[in-house]
């Protein structure tokens, strides 16, 4: 036990320096890390770690191979992953989730950065979590059962509309925002969504709500994921893939709905887009 807890606190510590995350700021992520057993959510070894050329199995059941900043198959055959701990660990100093607060996780597999949300809302705060694949979502009621802030609902999160919320992680490929994802969320609101085009790699995106229906947007890092169900639109897609073609991700600083693109949009999809501009 102590030797995993070693592993545990060292792999904490590797992946949020990793991610630039350094200082006071980022202890509250470090200590979910390091308390968060991630062998409980990726099953029984030996695991499938996911490369560039493939997948590659460890040698054996030893948890230490998945406290190192490794991609683990959830199901290999449709390239389902337990995702890379580095680029969630950004994602979740980016969403920034406070105590008290409440979180909707679109894409939960089978919990593990549900947990690490769990863990950052705290006891007074929430987890609504919706996962498509029933046998993951099974999983993932399971794996989450002893934390009585969340609910596993094994739907897609895509179709009608969701809980109010401070907090908004989608963990799968989307060509927008949805309309009920940006309605979803309380003034001061963050959602954070990875915008993927046809193919290859896309960015995530955070979009927060101000006052009225006004929305800052900036794009944090590249990221690739699996497709969201219900959540894409072909033509949007490759819109997309031109925008990003640019490389001038920077220069996005809001996002417009219910109104015609002018010159600052950077790219536009069905009723939103993305502007140049400072929020109106």
């Amino acid at each position: 036990m102590e030797r995993l807890e070693a592993h545990r606190s060292f792999f904490a510590n590797l992946v949020t320096a990793s991610a630039g995350l350094r200082g006071p700021g980022s202890s509250r992520l470090v200590a979910a890390l390091a308390s968060t057993p991630r062998e409980r959510f990726v099953g029984p070894g030996p695991w499938r770690v996911f490369t560039a050329a493939g997948y590659v199995e460890t040698p054996t059941d030893d948890p230490a191979f998945l406290y190192q900043d490794v991609t683990v198959a959830l199901k290999a055959e449709g390239q389902i992953n337990n995702g890379q701990p580095m680029l969630h660990a950004l994602c979740l100093a980016t969403l920034n989730p406070q105590e008290g607060e409440a979180a909707v996780h679109v894409g939960a597999g089978t919990g593990y950065y549900t947990a690490l949300l769990a863990q950052l809302v705290g006891p007074t705060g929430s987890v609504v979590a919706y996962e498509i694949e029933p046998d993951l979502a099974q999983r993932a009621t399971a794996n989450l059962a002893d934390l009585s802030q969340v609910t596993v609902h094994a739907r897609s999160a895509s179709e009608g509309p969701l809980p109010d919320c401070d907090v908004l992680y989608v963990s799968a490929g989307a060509t927008g925002p949805l309309d009920s994802w940006l309605d979803a969320l309380r003034p001061g609101g963050r959602l954070l969504v990875p915008l993927t085009p046809a193919q290859g790699a896309g960015a995530m995106l955070l979009v927060t709500r101000g006052e009225a229906d006004r929305f800052e947007a900036r794009f944090v890092c590249r990221a690739m994921f699996i497709p969201c169900a219900g959540a894409r639109d072909e033509e949007t897609a490759q819109r997309l893939s031109e925008a990003f073609k640019r490389e001038d991700l920077k220069d996005v600083k809001s996002l417009r709905r219910g109104t015609p693109p002018d010159e600052t949009c950077w790219c536009a999809g069905q009723g939103w887009w993305l502007s140049t501009a400072g929020k109106p």
